[in-house]
């Protein structure tokens, strides 16, 4: 048995050989299919665990998101996610992600007690707490010479030091900067 598993399943769930993806809740970027379903899943995972779920609600950030005019396709489910981030927090749950690669957010919750969560791993690929970084980025943009669209995989110690797109068009400045011509995507 894994870390992960110890830490997502109850024992319960362990004893029954429940896996993994079966307590967890994959969400498109663009946000969730039915309104409540994220918090429904996670308020289900902190009863699971034994403590109430209270606060576990996402309405409080719809609410703002009906209010703001600058949201952005994408921003609502990151809004999402940090809000029941802190609201497990205080239940002494962690939110979690398994950055598998894809456009989506895989979520678990985790009884933690406020204990850091580094080096978990499932099928290979990192799971880390919500509001910690990702181990690696993603960096995309256009070339502004060709129109190439160039994307790289980083991991926290790589830079695009001095990085030049294949037609020759420099794209970087020597720490890493993009040049003042290159955009990045969001």
């Amino acid at each position: 048995m894994t870390e992960l598993e110890e830490l997502v399943l109850t024992p319960d769930e362990r004893a029954r050989r429940v896996r993994v993806e079966d307590v967890m809740f994959g969400m498109d970027w663009t946000g969730e299919e039915h309104p409540g379903q994220l918090a429904a899943f996670v308020a289900g995972r902190v009863l699971a665990f034994g403590a109430a779920p209270t606060d576990v609600d996402t309405t409080v950030v719809y609410r703002a998101a009906e209010a703001d005019p600058t949201l952005r396709r994408g921003d609502f489910p990151v809004r999402q996610l940090d809000h029941l981030a802190g609201v497990l927090a205080d239940l002494g749950c962690t939110l979690m992600v398994w950055d598998n690669g894809t456009d989506t957010y895989e979520v678990l919750v985790a009884p933690t007690g406020g204990r850091e969560l580094t080096g978990l791993t499932h099928q290979g690929l990192p799971v880390r707490a919500w509001n910690s970084p990702p181990e690696e980025t993603a960096v995309s943009l256009d070339c502004p010479n060709c129109a190439e669209m160039l994307i790289w995989q980083l991991s926290a110690t790589q830079t695009l030091a001095d990085e030049r797109c294949d037609c020759g068009a420099a794209l970087f400045d020597a720490t890493g900067r993009p040049l003042p011509d290159v955009t990045l995507h969001d």
